[in-house]
C-alpha cells in the first residue's frame, strides 16, 4: 500500500508546502459541472448511498491503446502519475487520471460503508462504461492498492480489459506483512526497528517518534528511493491529499501490516490469479516495500503473465526506476496491442 497516511503529512507538511503549493490549483472540483476544463469529465458513480462524482482527466487519444489509471492508498490522488504525462505521449498511449471516490478532485462522502473493495469494483466498472472503455482498447492500470483494486476488477470484469497491469502490490497482505517485518524491518539498525515495533505494539502511532524514524530509515530507503527534501512536488502534494478517513478505515496506521480492525486485515486472492487469462505485466522494484520474488511469482499464476523488474526502484518506481518502469510498461501495452505477447 502507499503508506505515507496523514501522520506523515503533519510531521513533513512544511517541509514540503513551498514546493507543493504550485500544482494545488491544477482543477478546482465542481461537483454540479460534467466538464471542466478540456479532458476533463467528472463522472456521476451510483452508490448504495446515492449519487456522487469522480474526477477524470483523459490525456492523448488512442483508439486502442487506452490506459486507466488507478492510483493507491486507498484515498491518495492520481497525481502520483502526474510523471507519465513525460512518456505514454511520445508513445502515442492515452492515458487516463482518476481520483477515486474520496479522494482529491472526486466527492469525499463521509460514510464509510462506502469503503468496501466491492463498491470501489463496481465504481471502476461504471467509470470505464463512462469513458467509453471495452475490451478492444482499455488497459488498466494499478499500484499499490490500485493493484489490489485492479486484481478484483480483473476477477470479476476481465472480459472488458485488453490487458492488466499490476504495479508495485502483492496477492496477499499477510505475505506482505510477514515481508516487511522479516526483511524490510531487520534493515533498520537493530535498535531503530526495535523502537518501531514496540510503538506498533503499544498501538502508539500519534507518537511523533514513530514518523521520525520512519522518515530517516525507512521512506527514502523503500517508498521513493531521493532524500525527502528532493520528492518531486506532486508526490508531496499526493501525500498532502490523502483522505484519512478511507486510508485509516480499510486499511489502518501501521507501517509493517494492516493495523487490526481495519477493513483489508486479512486481503489474499493468491489462490485466485490463476482465473486472471487476460494479458497480465507486474511490475515489482528490488528496494520496494512490497516483495519483488512474491511479484515475480504472480506473474507465474496469471495465465498470460510477464514480470518486469525495477532493479533501482522502490514502491513508487516510476519515479526513482523511470529507465526501466517506462520503457517496460509501454512495450507490455504495444505488445498487446499488435498482438504479439505471449508469442
Amino acid at each position: 500500500m502507499n503508506k505515507l497516511y496523514y501522520l506523515f503529512i503533519a510531521a513533513a507538511g512544511m517541509l514540503f508546502s513551498c514546493q507543493s503549493q504550485t500544482q494545488t490549483e491544477e482543477v478546482q472540483s465542481d461537483s454540479t459541472a460534467v466538464v471542466l476544463k478540456e479532458g476533463v469529465q467528472m463522472i456521476p458513480i451510483q452508490t448504495p448511498k446515492g449519487e456522487f462524482k469522480v474526477f477524470t482527466k483523459k490525456v492523448g487519444d488512442n483508439q486502442t491503446m487506452k490506459v486507466l489509471l488507478l492510483h493507491g492508498g486507498p484515498g491518495m490522488s492520481h497525481l502520483q502519475y502526474a510523471n507519465f504525462k513525460d512518456h505514454f505521449p511520445q508513445q502515442g498511449i492515452e492515458f487516463i487520471w482518476y481520483d477515486q471516490l474520496g479522494s482529491a478532485h472526486s466527492d469525499q462522502p463521509e460514510d464509510s460503508t462506502l469503503w468496501t473493495i466491492e463498491r470501489f469494483v463496481d465504481e471502476v466498472e461504471q467509470v470505464r462504461t463512462a469513458l467509453g472503455l471495452n475490451k478492444d482498447n482499455f488497459y488498466l492500470l494499478g499500484q499499490s492498492w490500485g493493484g489490489m483494486l485492479s486484481m478484483e476488477y480483473a476477477l470479476k470484469h476481465q472480459d472488458k480489459l485488453k490487458g492488466l497491469i499490476i504495479c508495485n502490490m502483492m496477492s496477499s497482505l499477510d505475505e506482505y506483512e510477514k515481508y516487511a517485518k522479516e526483511v524490510l524491518g531487520p534493515q533498520m539498525p537493530r535498535e531503530v526497528f526495535a523502537e518501531v515495533m514496540e510503538i506498533e505494539k503499544k498501538m502508539d502511532f500519534e507518537n511523533p517518534r514513530y514518523m521520525e524514524l520512519l522518515m530517516k530509515h525507512h521512506y527514502p530507503q523503500h517508498v521513493l528511493r531521493m532524500p525527502l527534501d528532493q520528492w518531486p512536488a506532486e508526490i508531496n502534494q499526493t501525500m498532502e491529499q490523502v483522505n484519512p478517513n478511507v486510508y485509516v478505515f480499510m486499511q489502518g496506521y501501521s507501517e509493517f501490516g494492516i493495523t487490526p480492525g481495519a477493513s483489508l486485515k486479512g486481503w489474499d486472492v493468491k489462490n485466485q490469479l490463476k482465473n486472471i487469462t487476460v494479458p497480465t505485466l507486474v511490475v515489482g522494484a528490488t528496494h520496494d516495500t512490497m516483495d519483488p520474488k512474491h511479484m515475480e511469482w504472480m506473474s507465474t499464476q496469471v495465465a498470460n503473465g510477464r514480470f518486469l523488474l525495477c532493479p533501482n526502484g522502490s514502491h513508487f518506481s516510476q519515479y526513482d526506476d523511470p529507465e526501466h518502469f517506462f520503457p517496460g510498461v509501454i512495450q507490455f501495452i504495444k505488445d498487446v496491442d499488435s498482438g504479439s505477447f505471449g508469442k
